[in-house]
């Protein structure tokens, strides 16, 4: 047994009594054959950075969105930076987008120097409200930048129609929703630019950081690929600025053996969300994701609204069931955005309502029934 394998027998008999939040160890178990070949192919080729790796996988990533190109990037961070920078968002300008997710959205657009306006989310989806979108439109206005949450996609054909009226580009932040689809087309193909994260814990995730940005436009292809190594065109000759954003060639190559077991992933994640939407349907005060007509979603969480919050915690924790808060303070609320004044009572809402329970594919039926047990006893 190779030390690798060794190392990660010992994580599963150290996991087995237990319920994972995310199972990777399962995950790992399943694909560790073709995860080490890959690697011994870059441990012998020795093209550690842009290595032929990254552009398999650009090539396999583009054609499962269904978009032209797929650049990879070193994070989901890096992947939105760089979609803002080659649409030319900087000073002054503002980019209209959600309160509810991850403030590496919103962070990046300040770190170019410009500012997010914040628009409140649907309560059903918490996604993008897309009727609130058209009042925050100005004439400093340079994108649009919808967050999929959760592992559903935004709507899109809302979104874009808004966009499309004051020519403006739209940028998808897939980080959670990579496999799911919006009237049947995949996320990351829905606007101008997709971006999506690689983050172990993602739907389909690394073994470290790692992200991709998706487009149709050859322009903004090829800006995207000069802006992720400095700038670069050819070596040592930098049209634009840039910054160090390339995707590890040993994340490629990880990312390439799950990339086989991903569709069926996908549809074990669909499966799993039913079940537990099915079973929690009718517990009074939980509220089970609701996943539009048009959707599917990849649940990167599954995430319930509750009443008694903290209680409910409380006693799911103490009876051996772990969960998140995706997220607990909106980001018009963090301190990095004090002084702009917003009042966003649908985010401001679910920010103290929503639990995320345990999520993966191999979360097996008996394990759901029990945590729903669990569940309606902490509500009762």
């Amino acid at each position: 047994m190779t030390a690798f394998a060794a190392c990660q027998m010992k994580e599963m008999n150290l996991a087995e009594n237990n319920i994972p939040f995310i199972d990777l160890a399962s995950q790992q178990k399943q694909l560790l054959p073709q995860i080490e070949t890959n690697i011994k192919k870059v441990l012998c080729h020795g093209r550690y950075i842009m290595g032929p790796e990254v552009a398999e996988l650009e090539e396999r990533l583009a054609a499962f969105a269904g978009t032209k190109h797929c650049i990879g990037m070193g994070s989901g961070t890096d992947a939105l930076m760089a979609a803002l920078m080659a649409l030319g968002v900087g000073r002054g300008d503002e980019v209209i987008t959600t309160p509810f997710s991850f403030i590496a959205t919103a962070e990046v657009i300040s770190l170019l120097g410009a500012k997010p306006v914040f628009v409140d989310v649907n309560p059903h989806t918490c996604n993008l409200d897309p009727d609130l979108i058209r009042d925050a439109v100005t004439p400093k206005t340079r994108a649009i930048m919808p967050v999929s949450l959760y592992g559903q996609c935004a709507d899109f054909d809302r979104i874009n129609a808004v966009a499309d009226r004051h020519g403006i580009p739209v940028i998808e932040d897939g980080a959670q929703s990579f496999g799911a689809t919006y009237k049947s087309r995949r996320s990351c193909s829905l606007s101008t630019i997709g971006c999506t994260s690689f983050f172990p814990s993602k739907p389909l995730g690394g073994y470290g950081d790692g992200g991709a940005c998706f487009t149709d436009d050859d322009t903004l292809a090829k800006a995207m690929k000069e802006i992720r190594v400095h700038g670069q065109d050819r070596r040592y000759h930098h049209p634009r600025i840039g910054f160090n954003g390339r995707l590890d060639t040993i994340q490629a190559a990880v990312l390439l053996a799950k990339l086989d077991n991903f569709e069926d992933e996908v549809i074990k994640r669909s499966d799993i969300g039913r079940r537990y939407s099915d079973q929690i349907q009718g517990i009074q005060g939980i509220v089970p994701p609701v996943i539009e007509d048009w959707n599917t979603s990849v649940y990167a969480q599954y995430t319930i609204q509750a009443d008694n919050r903290e209680s409910i915690l409380a006693y799911l924790g103490q009876n051996g069931v772990p969960t998140a808060i995706h997220y607990p303070v909106p980001l018009h609320l963090q301190p990095a955005f004090e002084g702009r004044r917003y009042e966003l009572a649908v985010s401001e809402s679910l920010a103290k309502r929503v639990i995320s329970l345990p999520m993966h594919p191999f979360l097996g039926a008996d394990t759901q029934t029990h945590i729903v047990s669990i569940l309606k006893a902490a509500v009762s």
